[in-house]
């Protein structure tokens, strides 16, 4: 079993803890807490670069090394790092687990040493018809972030 783990913060008081797990070649299993958000959803993805230096813009676009199309997690044709929505509750936190098969912890295309992102808006995934949702799923600016490092 690979695990990993991404402490994520912001300039804005959201802060959190995103673990990831995979057994094998099986799916990734990503669980985490976040806090400090506005009620409801928010765009969560991997993206490419594991560099804060900039905050969370310097994390470049969100991990697509298929070269696709922004989509929902359950597409064939989305990026990598497509990982959906986060569901914050009134009380500004959120308690989440999502299963995926696109976010490997080892080979060529781990997220390990990439970033994750929570965004201030829901993710539309591609669907939307505004002009960034085919790259971005217009999830709006980025809120917290954080570098996905591996977990003893």
């Amino acid at each position: 079993m690979v695990k990993g783990v991404a402490v994520l913060s912001s300039s804005e008081g959201v802060s959190g803890t995103v673990f990831f797990t995979q057994e094998g070649d099986g799916p990734t299993t990503v669980t985490g807490n976040l806090s400090g958000l506005k009620p409801g959803h928010h765009g969560f993805h991997v993206h490419a670069l594991g560099d804060t230096t900039n905050g969370c813009m310097s994390t470049g676009p969100h991990f697509n090394p298929g070269s696709k199309e922004h989509g929902a997690p359950d597409d064939e044709n989305r990026h990598a790092g497509d990982i959906g929505n986060v569901t914050v509750g009134e009380d500004g936190t959120a308690c989440f687990t999502i299963v995926d098969k696109q976010i490997p912890l080892s080979g060529p295309h781990s997220i390990i040493g990439r970033a994750v992102v929570v965004h201030a808006d829901p993710d539309d995934l591609g669907k939307g018809g505004h002009e960034l949702s085919k790259s971005t799923g217009n999830a709006g600016g980025r809120v917290a972030c954080g570098i996905i490092g591996l977990q003893g």
